[in-house]
């Protein structure tokens, strides 16, 4: 597990995993799964409209003068639900799930890098539709402002992988998965790219994770820039939500992106989410798309 800002790693052998720390990913799980509850009620807190609007402003300002053409602006939400951290891991739907420590869960649908047998892929999430909209596949799929968001986040991590791997190239662009949750589905956009790593790619696992970290889709373009401006418009710290988690079998890697994120700091629980900035971005419908991020995935 590593954190947004790579200052904090943690690492467990298998054998020593705590009891405290529950995770599942496609094919291997260490925590229960629990039945769908007949009724679940969150109730979400978002940000301060202004607030919001001026730290997009801050993002749109720096667009104009050219230091970033993307940049994924998020925030966090105060929630409150009769469920615990644990219960809503447990209760929750998703292809990547983690449970730590009673600080937070997530229930990731976006995987980060998987490598099977010495070729990588990404597969990098950027546009999202409410998908009981009318037609709302086609309506994704032709909005101008979703594509080219899509197209930068395909570009930067192709770019990424090409440092890490050879023959990269983008096997599938734009397609489309549901995702359920409480309150409805959601459509997102997704492409998978891939490449073939070197030999000896084993040992040098950590050098590679950090070579591509942090994740493109969760910060922007150009990364190194668009991180500087990431610290001054975000109001708070992401710490571990937007970093990655996964399991290393000594061969293989399967890793998720942090997103969809709850935090419980003393007591209190708080769901970080947000969304990508471009020139074409709308403030209002980008609030909105922080605030329908919001969402526990139970079906």
């Amino acid at each position: 597990m590593i954190d947004f800002l790579m200052e904090n790693p943690v690492v467990f052998a298998e054998n020593e995993i705590p009891a405290d720390i529950l995770f599942s990913l496609p094919g291997r799980i260490n925590g229960k799964t629990a039945r769908p509850p007949s009724s679940f009620s969150l109730k979400i807190f978002p940000p301060d409209r202004s607030s919001y609007l001026k730290a997009f402003g801050l993002v749109q300002e720096e667009i104009k003068q050219g230091n970033t053409f993307l940049l994924n602006l998020t925030f966090e939400s105060r929630i409150a639900t009769e469920a615990t951290l644990k219960e809503i891991y447990r209760l929750s739907r998703a292809k990547y799930k983690l449970y730590f420590r009673d600080e937070f869960t997530v229930f990731s649908p976006e995987c980060f890098i998987r490598i099977e047998d010495g070729i990588i892929s990404s597969f990098p999430m950027k546009g999202t539709i409410d998908a009981t909209i009318p037609d709302a596949e086609r309506l994704l799929l032709e909005d101008e402002k979703e594509h080219a968001e899509h197209n930068t986040i395909v570009d930067l991590i192709r770019n990424d992988l090409s440092m890490v791997a050879e023959d990269v190239k983008t096997e599938l662009f734009g397609y489309v998965e549901k995702i359920s949750t409480h309150k409805g589905a959601l459509l997102q956009m997704s492409s998978k790219i891939s490449g073939r790593l070197p030999a000896g790619y084993q040992n040098r696992l950590g050098e590679l994770l950090i070579t591509l970290l942090p994740a493109g889709s969760i910060s922007g373009a150009p990364k190194q820039k668009t991180l500087e401006i990431i610290s001054r418009a975000e109001n708070y710290q992401r710490k571990y939500y937007t970093g990655i988690f996964g399991f290393f079998d000594g061969k293989n890697l399967d890793s998720a992106v942090m997103i969809r994120f709850i935090e419980n700091r003393n007591g209190t629980l708080w769901f970080k989410s947000g969304g990508g900035i471009t020139w074409m971005s709308d403030p209002a419908k980008e609030y909105d798309e922080l605030i329908r991020k919001i969402y526990v995935p139970i079906a």
